[in-house]
């Protein structure tokens, strides 16, 4: 069963283009990286081996810049069968991780089935999760991005 503690990496590059990965199983939904905390992980170890599991890029762990921010959602209907009886919301710690945009994808098949970069503005509009939304928005802060 999973545990109701997950992160959000925003993989994004020098210019402020951002990262989005299509889930194999729901076609049409777009996202930044995602993934639980395993049972005695931290959240920065979690947030590379996720990024690694999921797009195939090994970061130092110096690399990705811990927001010290969350936000709590419920857990889609859909989902929750993976979650222990009764438990029906995520709390989500945000991660970012600058990279070139040529640097190689490699997506778990299993997990992903398509992947691109979009201008943080397309971006916005193509993500499923307003968490997802919410922290594009806080990274065109954090980066002063403005295009």
């Amino acid at each position: 069963m999973k545990r109701p503690q997950s992160v959000l990496v925003l993989i994004h590059s020098d210019g402020g283009d951002i990262l989005l990965i299509e889930r194999a199983k729901h076609p049409g939904y777009w996202q930044s990286v995602t993934g639980s905390i395993e049972s005695g992980e931290t959240p920065e170890r979690a947030a590379q081996r996720e990024v690694e599991e999921e797009t195939g890029i090994v970061a130092p762990a110096e690399a990705f810049d811990r927001w010290h921010h969350s936000s709590r959602f419920e857990i889609y209907p859909i989902w929750r069968h993976r979650y222990p009886p009764g438990v029906t919301h995520n709390t989500e710690h945000a991660f970012s991780l600058c990279v070139p945009r040529d640097t190689p994808i490699r997506l778990a098949p299993d997990e992903h089935r398509d992947w691109r970069w979009l201008p943080w503005r397309e971006a916005l509009d193509a993500v499923f999760s307003w968490t997802n939304r919410d922290a594009i928005r806080m990274l065109t802060q954090r980066k002063r991005l403005n295009r």
